[in-house]
């Protein structure tokens, strides 16, 4: 049997993985709802649905500290909780990106910072985060999102390596964008979702991909492949695809 916590776990992505995860799988989940939580997982066995306001960080703190107190251990965590909002670069209040960071990138660090001391400690565990694409390849009227998603990635990188001799697994999982509720908030209009519709990917694909890697030791997981070559070529030819970016794949 496994522990596995699931940040953001009304999420589209998070009710796929766990319809997908083994039945004897002691589930956390975690959201901001614990109404909607039950109203999903309260069926299911072995589960445990906790609400978490995301902004506090005693919060965070005191759930870890619950969770292992309640069940000694964690094997796996999933940072899955976040969200996106496509706007000019101009158009945020310093409010707005301070609270876009702390959801998408300081409580992603606050859990992985406690939860990876706790696993390296007991010499074992596998900390997910679901990052973006965003996070590695830029595009126009994203500049926040992918601000907070380029600093997760930075920020696992580096735990990838102060843990490795720990026998903990760090990993990343960049998808494109998927057809889930982010979007309401995101992209309110559809345009842009309609627009990348041949990028699109679905949650019970992306929770397929997912779910087979736990436990495993992989660095990283980007999809489609699509997107995963356009950021080789960004990587290997940053102007050129600047310019495409702007002129012929700015969606936005």
């Amino acid at each position: 049997m496994r522990i596995i916590v699931i940040t953001g776990a009304t999420g589209g992505i998070a009710q796929e993985m766990v319809n997908l995860l083994p039945a004897d799988d002691q589930l956390i989940l975690l959201g901001r709802s614990n109404e909607k939580l039950q109203a999903l997982y309260g069926k299911r066995n072995k589960t445990v649905c906790l609400e978490l306001n995301l902004w506090d960080d005693v919060a965070i703190s005191q759930t870890v500290e619950t969770i292992y107190r309640d069940f000694g251990h964690i094997d796996i965590f999933i940072n899955n909780a976040g969200y996106g909002d496509f706007s000019p670069y101009d158009a945020y209040t310093p409010e707005q990106m301070r609270a876009m960071f702390d959801v998408n990138t300081f409580a992603v660090m606050t859990f992985s910072r406690l939860v990876g001391k706790k696993m390296a400690e007991r010499g074992q565990g596998h900390i997910v985060t679901i990052a973006s694409m965003a996070g590695l390849i830029a595009s126009s009227k994203s500049s926040l999102y992918s601000a907070s998603k380029f600093a997760v990635i930075g920020f696992s990188n580096a735990l990838r390596l102060e843990l490795a001799e720990k026998n903990v697994y760090v990993t990343t999982v960049n998808p494109g964008p998927i057809a889930t509720k982010f979007f309401d908030t995101a992209d309110p209009s559809g345009n842009y979702l309609d627009s990348v519709k041949n990028f699109t990917l679905q949650p019970d694909v992306v929770a397929k991909r997912i779910v087979v890697i736990l436990g495993k030791n992989k660095r990283e997981l980007n999809m489609p492949f699509a997107l995963a070559a356009a950021h080789k070529l960004y990587t290997l030819f940053p102007r050129l695809s600047d310019f495409f970016a702007r002129k012929v794949f700015n969606y936005k």
